[in-house]
């Protein structure tokens, strides 16, 4: 089997994996947002300004889980561009000399 489509078989497995991990930790920080609103709902006690900082903090872990998924993946699609000109570049050079 060719090296370079080891590589791109690795990248593809390792970019699978990403996503089906960060698609679980997304799942149970929003169970952990249900959770914690739930209690929150309940609990009449807690101050507004409490309410408050924690729909600040979720909304603050939200974009930064968006802001790091879209960079994963901006950087994901340089490494599968490369490894695609590469490849696309190695065909043309066969192609050229087989003529």
């Amino acid at each position: 089997m060719d090296q370079k489509q080891i590589v791109t078989q690795m990248i593809n497995f390792n970019k699978s994996t990403f996503d089906s991990s960060f698609n679980a930790m997304i799942t149970l920080q929003d169970q952990a947002e249900k959770m914690v609103f739930g209690y929150l709902d309940k609990a009449t006690w807690f101050p507004e300004e409490g309410r408050k900082a924690v729909n600040e903090w979720v909304d603050t872990y939200k974009k930064a889980r968006e802001n790091f998924k879209s960079s994963y993946d901006e950087n994901y699609q340089k490494v599968a561009d490369y490894f695609m000109k590469f490849t696309k570049e190695e065909k043309a050079a066969k192609t050229a000399s087989t003529k």
